[in-house]
C-alpha cells in the first residue's frame, strides 16, 4: 500500500476537473436556465435526467468540446449528448441546449451529434433526439453547413441507420426545430411534439413573411396540432414535456430485445483494492514508475488479470480479466523498468519494443477469435528507437501490433491513465482507429511528443553547436526554449484533448468503473464488426 498524499498529482486534477464540469453543466447560466423554465419547458438536463431510469449511472460523452473557444460562450458546444439506461436497455440522448444561444449549433455541435449517432450505429443501440435548436448558429455557418463532416452528415447517417442499421431513433420536437434540422426528426422512426412549446417547419414565421408576404405565427404553421392533424409529418402530440418524456420512456420499452451476445458473463466481483487507491498509486510526477498492476486492481473485478505471457516481455501487460462481470482482453503498459534477455540492457516501461508489439498482437488475435472485447490502458511513450530496435525488425513487429488492433472485430475501449504519445499512441487504439470508447484521467497527456523531447528536437543542432563553442544559450533562447515547452504543457492537457472531441470523456477515479462497464455493456448490443462508424449487415 502506498503512502496517502492528500495533495497527489491525480487529486488536484480532478478537483481542477470537476470545478470546471459543475460550470459547464449549468450551460447558459442561471438567468437562461429560468428563462427556459418561464417558457414552460424543461432544459436539456432537466429532461435527460426524467427520460433515464433513475439512480443508474449514465456516461456524458464530449462535455468540454469547445469549452475554451467562444469566449466561453459555447459550454458544451450547445448540445447534451448520452449514454444511459431506458427500461435497462443502454440508449444514446442527443438534447440540444437552449439556455445556450436558443440551441443554436456550432461547428462543434455538429462534431457531437456525429459522434453520439455513431456510437449508435456501431453498437446498434436506440439514439433519442431531444431537439429544440433554433438552427445553424449563421456567424459560424461555414464550419456547420458545408463539407463531408458538416451538418449533412447528421442526416446521412439518419438515413444510414433507418434503412439499413435498423437502429431504432426517436425524436421528441420539445422547443424550436427549423430548416434543414427539420430533417433530423423526419428521418427518426417516430416524431413527438409538445403542446404550445414545439415548432417544427423549414423556415419559420419571419422567414415566411420575408419570402412569401404571408402572416402566420409559428404555432399555426408548425405547432404540435398542426403536424399532428394537417400536416401528418408528426405521429404523437402531448400536453407538457413530462407527458413527452413518459412516452419516449414507453416506446423505448417495447423495442425488440436486444442481440444475445457471445461473450462470456459472470457475475461481477468488487475489485480487490479500494478506488480511492488510485490517487496514490499514481506518482506526482508523471514521468515516474508506479505499479500498474495495482492500478488495474482499483477497477478490475476481484481476482484481477490472468496475465497472458506474464515473463516475456513485461513491459506490456496482457490477459483477461472481467469488469462488471464481463469478460474483456486487457492491454496495459508497465511503467518503471524491467530485466531484458540475459546480456541485454533493462527496458524501459511505457515503451514498446519489438517482442512486445509480437506478444500484444497474438494476444488481441486471440481475443478477436474468442470475441472478447479489448481494453487498452494506455500509458505509453512511443515504440523503442535505435540501432538495436531497427535491426530487430521493429519497424515490421509494430506494423503488425497495429494492424491486428485495427481489424479486430471486437468492441475496443481505452483508458489514458498518463502518457498517449507517438506512435504507441496509434498502436493502444488512439482515436483514429475508431474505439468504441475513449476516456481519459485528469493525468491523461496526449500528443507526439513531451515538452523537454520538443525542445531537444527543435533545439538540439543549435544546443549542441553552441557547446562545442563552449558558450550557454543566451536569454533569448532560454525564452524561446520555455515557451515551447510551456505549449507542450498545455496542449498535452487532458481538458485541451477533451475539448477538441479527442477523447469522449475525462473520468474521474470514481466514476472509471462505472464508466468502463456500461462502455462494455453499450457494446454488447451487437456481434456486428466494431470497425469505422459503421459496417452494413449483409441482409
Amino acid at each position: 500500500m502506498t503512502i496517502p498524499d492528500k495533495q497527489s498529482r491525480l487529486r488536484l486534477l480532478t478537483e481542477d476537473y470537476l470545478r470546471l464540469e459543475r460550470k459547464l453543466k449549468l450551460g447558459g447560466g442561471p438567468d437562461k436556465i429560468e428563462k427556459i423554465h418561464k417558457q414552460g419547458k424543461l432544459t436539456a438536463r432537466e429532461r435527460i435526467d426524467l427520460l433515464l431510469d433513475p439512480d443508474t449511472y449514465f456516461q456524458e460523452i464530449g462535455l468540454l468540446v469547445a469549452y475554451d473557444e467562444y469566449n466561453g460562450q459555447a459550454p458544451a458546444a450547445a448540445v447534451v449528448t448520452v449514454v444511459g439506461k431506458v427500461h435497462g436497455r443502454e440508449c444514446v440522448v442527443v438534447a440540444n441546449d437552449a439556455t445556450i444561444k436558443a440551441g443554436a449549433w456550432y461547428p462543434e455541435t455538429i462534431k457531437k451529434i456525429l459522434r453520439a449517432q455513431e456510437i449508435a450505429m456501431r453498437n446498434r443501440v436506440p439514439i433519442i433526439y431531444l431537439v429544440d435548436s433554433a438552427g445553424v448558429n449563421l456567424p459560424y455557418q461555414g464550419g456547420v453547413f458545408p463539407g463531408q463532416y458538416g451538418a449533412a452528415r447528421i442526416f446521412y447517417y439518419n438515413s444510414i441507420m433507418r434503412r439499413y442499421l435498423k437502429v431504432p431513433q426517436i425524436a421528441a420536437v420539445m422547443g424550436m426545430c427549423v430548416a434543414g434540422g427539420a430533417y433530423l426528426p423526419a428521418l427518426s422512426d417516430v416524431i413527438l411534439m409538445v403542446e404550445r412549446t414545439s415548432f417544427m417547419g423549414l423556415g419559420g414565421a419571419n422567414l415566411v413573411k420575408g419570402a412569401t408576404g404571408q402572416t402566420i405565427d409559428n404555432e399555426t404553421l408548425g405547432g404540435a396540432m398542426t403536424h399532428n392533424s394537417i400536416s401528418g409529418v408528426a405521429h404523437f402530440r402531448h400536453k407538457d414535456e413530462q407527458e413527452c418524456i413518459a412516452k419516449i420512456r414507453e416506446l423505448v420499452s417495447e423495442l425488440p430485445a436486444k442481440e444475445p451476445t457471445r461473450v462470456s458473463l459472470a457475475a461481477a466481483k468488487d475489485p480487490e483494492q479500494k478506488i480511492e487507491d488510485l490517487y496514490d498509486l499514481l506518482p506526482a510526477d508523471h514521468r515516474a514508475p508506479y505499479d500498474m498492476h495495482g492500478v488495474l486492481e482499483t477497477f478490475l473485478d476481484e481476482g484481477g488479470i490472468d496475465e497472458f505471457q506474464a515473463d516475456f516481455a513485461k513491459e506490456m501487460i496482457c490477459g483477461t480479466a472481467r469488469i462488471g462481470g464481463i469478460l474483456v482482453g486487457v492491454i496495459a503498459n508497465s511503467r518503471g523498468m524491467s530485466k531484458g534477455k540475459p546480456g541485454a540492457p533493462p527496458r524501459f516501461g511505457g515503451i514498446v519494443y519489438t517482442e512486445s508489439a509480437e506478444k500484444t498482437a497474438y494476444f488481441i488475435e486471440n481475443c478477436d477469435r474468442h470475441s472478447t472485447p479489448l481494453l487498452f490502458v494506455q500509458d505509453v511513450s512511443g515504440f523503442m528507437v535505435g540501432a538495436e530496435a531497427e535491426h530487430s525488425g521493429i519497424i515490421r513487429a509494430g506494423a503488425r501490433f497495429v494492424e491486428a488492433m485495427a481489424t479486430a472485430r471486437v468492441p475496443k475501449i481505452v483508458l489514458t491513465v498518463n502518457h498517449a504519445s507517438g506512435a504507441g499512441y496509434y498502436a493502444m487504439a488512439g482515436q483514429g482507429f475508431d474505439p468504441d470508447f475513449i476516456f481519459s484521467l485528469p493525468t491523461g497527456r496526449m500528443g507526439v511528443m513531451e515538452g523537454d523531447s520538443a525542445v531537444q528536437a527543435i533545439f538540439g543542432t543549435q544546443l549542441e553547436k553552441l557547446k562545442k563553442e563552449g558558450k550557454e544559450p543566451d536569454e533569448a533562447l532560454l525564452a524561446e526554449m520555455e515557451k515551447v515547452r510551456e505549449t507542450y504543457d498545455r496542449e498535452l492537457d487532458a481538458k485541451h484533448a477533451a475539448a477538441r472531441g479527442l477523447v469522449d470523456a475525462i473520468v474521474t477515479p470514481e466514476n472509471v468503473r462505472p464508466s468502463l462497464i456500461l462502455a462494455l455493456q453499450t457494446c454488447l448490443n451487437t456481434s456486428s464488426p466494431h470497425i469505422g462508424a459503421f459496417v452494413l449487415s449483409k441482409d
